[in-house]
């Protein structure tokens, strides 16, 4: 056998075209089914993790992908189970130095599934700090402040206003401002 095969149980990352990645995912689940070859691959991810969006004024949960055109598949690597997965339609390849695919470190698991199982979902901003935004709701509605701070794991920003000829710092939740 050749040194490439590993017949231990490991992840290995696998590149995909950009946007493909869940139809990937899907037909070698389903090509592994079909050649009877769940002794050989196991389990195959598009890791993902939940992020707030704030759309029209509204908090919406949404799964992101966390690493754009890339798929995660648990498998012994033999010479089927690696032609299968080669094979299928948009992976462009195995992740790894030259041909032989790299099985993806424990550590490196751990963390991809640490992050896709987080209960509390990110807030997503498109704010940058310098950026000016107005204040629509609050004791501060009608000002205009500079965003000096961004706390996406609680969704809150922290903006200077101008007031009495000084800039005072105030928090405010995403919700509470708009872009000038």
């Amino acid at each position: 056998m050749n040194k490439r095969y590993d017949s231990t149980k490991q992840w290995y990352a696998i590149h995909t075209y950009s946007g493909y990645e869940e139809k990937v995912a899907e037909s070698i689940r389903q090509r592994a089914e079909s050649l009877d070859m769940g002794d050989k691959i196991f389990q195959v991810l598009v890791p993902k993790e939940k992020m707030i969006e704030i759309k029209n004024g509204k908090r919406k949960v949404v799964e992101k992908r966390i690493f754009q055109g890339y798929v995660l598949v648990e498998m012994k690597l033999s010479e089927d189970a690696w032609y299968i997965v080669r094979n299928t339609p948009n992976v462009t390849g195995f992740v790894g130095t030259g041909t032989e695919p790299t099985p993806v470190s424990d550590d490196e698991i751990t963390k991809i599934m640490k992050r896709m199982g987080r209960e509390e979902p990110k807030h997503k901003f498109d704010y940058r700090v310098g950026e000016v935004v107005n204040i629509v709701d609050g004791p501060f509605k009608g000002f205009d402040g500079a965003i000096n701070e961004i706390d996406a794991q609680k969704g809150k920003l922290k903006v200077l206003v101008s007031m009495f000829g000084r800039e005072t710092p105030v928090e405010l939740d995403g919700l509470q401002v708009k872009r000038v």
